[in-house]
């Protein structure tokens, strides 16, 4: 089997890093992503005291007896971001197909900084609001780019097995970074520290991918840039049934990972009071993915995506459910709560790399559209789907996970529609 696509006996060979360090690379730079959310988790109290969200108390994020309509106000700081980092996935998809991936990956990362810097010096909450969409815009550009150039080099399981791998990396950021963002804070940094952080990390990913990365996308692959071509691209990517398909089931699915993710603070805060234990318990989920992407990552090319990622959609379901019930029931133990989240995120990282490289398998010339279509549903339209959820927060865990039940529900309907009724089959032959 081949690592690469088929080429033509006149393509312009295309020069590549070192798996290991392609992997590294890929995984650091949608890191760029999860370190701008994750690593603000902790100073989202401090940043709620600062903009007069909440009083300045040591529990300023504490439920009070009646949740007033601006309560959860401090989740815009996540959502916005993600919403930014949705829509400018749409753009950076047709920009990357016609200039190549490096141009425009620099000026991704570029921008990230500018916005970085420009979160710390936000004098109100509207302005740090505008200022994280423009840093989520600008990260739209490092995801849509390290997943075109892995399907650049790679194809169909291979891709999966890739993407799996650098998803393991990847996850490292959820992980840590909570815990990370926390010492600063603790160390005395306020959380502006946390930005400057951020923008020096941007500029590292600057000089790593201008001296190590080649352009993947050869010039006589490059598709012309106006508005005809645009929709062109965008339409040949909806016409094709499992792009379309997966991207709306990827919307839905990341949409209860979203939920989680904006109201995760208040759930082990508010609902739970686990204090300074909150980065030990968020980053136990992040290792749930994480080991199911390395599981994924070496039974993938034997057992193939559609397999393994249906069969992890309706343990996901089902989980939800049972979650569901006993969050409806009444309060819900913090063992039982725990465990049923863990069970939730293993299957859970399952879905993502295999539903990317489902989605993109047909699409060859279209790879830019592609990543930018299915990062649009996996990122703004689950970060809307995600907000409105979290929104609901109302200092118990039942809106989150009766949440986590109906979009696991209707991304099951939607593959089911997809697949024409034949879950877990085999697919195209890669």
């Amino acid at each position: 089997m081949s690592d690469t696509p088929s080429q033509s006996a006149t393509a312009t060979p295309i020069r590549r890093l070192p798996l290991a360090e392609f992997v590294a690379m890929t995984a650091m730079l949608m890191a760029l992503n999860a370190l701008a959310i994750d690593i603000m988790l902790p100073a989202l109290p401090d940043m709620a005291v600062s903009f007069g969200l909440a009083p300045a108390t040591d529990h300023p994020l504490q439920c009070p007896a009646v949740l007033d309509a601006g309560s959860n106000d401090h989740q815009l700081i996540i959502v916005s971001y993600m919403l930014g980092f949705g829509v400018s996935q749409l753009f950076y998809g047709p920009l990357t197909d016609r200039f190549g991936r490096r141009p425009v990956l620099f000026v991704s990362l570029a921008f990230y900084v500018v916005a970085a810097i420009l979160c710390v010096f936000a004098p109100t909450f509207e302005l740090l609001i505008a200022a994280r969409a423009f840093m989520g815009a600008s990260a739209g550009g490092s995801r849509v780019i390290a997943v075109s150039a892995a399907r650049d080099l790679y194809v169909g399981r291979q891709m999966a097995k890739v993407m799996s791998l650098v998803m393991i990396v990847f996850m490292t950021a959820p992980i840590f970074a909570p815990f990370f963002g926390q010492l600063m804070l603790q160390s005395g940094m306020t959380w502006h520290g946390i930005f400057w952080f951020l923008a020096v990390f941007g500029i590292a990913m600057v000089l790593w991918v201008y001296f190590r990365l080649p352009e993947t996308l050869p010039r006589e692959r490059r598709v012309p840039l106006n508005p005809r071509s645009i929709l062109r691209s965008y339409w040949q990517v909806i016409r094709t049934r499992e792009a379309l398909g997966y991207t709306i089931a990827s919307g839905f699915l990341f949409g209860a990972l979203m939920s989680y993710i904006s109201s995760s603070e208040q759930l082990f805060h508010n609902v739970y009071d686990t204090g300074t234990m909150f980065p030990i318990w968020f980053a136990g989920a992040a290792v749930a993915m994480t080991a199911s992407n390395l599981i994924n990552s070496h039974i993938v090319e034997r057992l193939g995506m559609r397999k393994i990622s249906h069969a992890a959609l309706i343990a996901f379901v089902i989980v939800s459910a049972i979650h569901a019930a006993f969050a409806l029931a009444g309060p819900v133990p913090f063992e039982i709560f725990y465990a049923l989240l863990l069970m939730a995120f293993f299957a859970i990282g399952f879905q993502g790399p295999n539903y990317n490289a489902i989605g993109m398998e047909r699409l060859g010339a279209f790879a830019g559209s592609g990543a930018a279509l299915i990062g649009f549903a996996s990122s703004f339209v689950s970060a809307s789907i995600g907000g409105l959820v979290a929104r609901q927060f109302d200092c118990t865990v039942t809106p989150i996970f009766v949440g986590h039940f109906i979009l696991g529900a209707l991304a099951l309907g939607v593959i089911f529609i997809t697949e024409r009724g034949k879950l877990m089959g085999q697919g195209p032959a890669h």
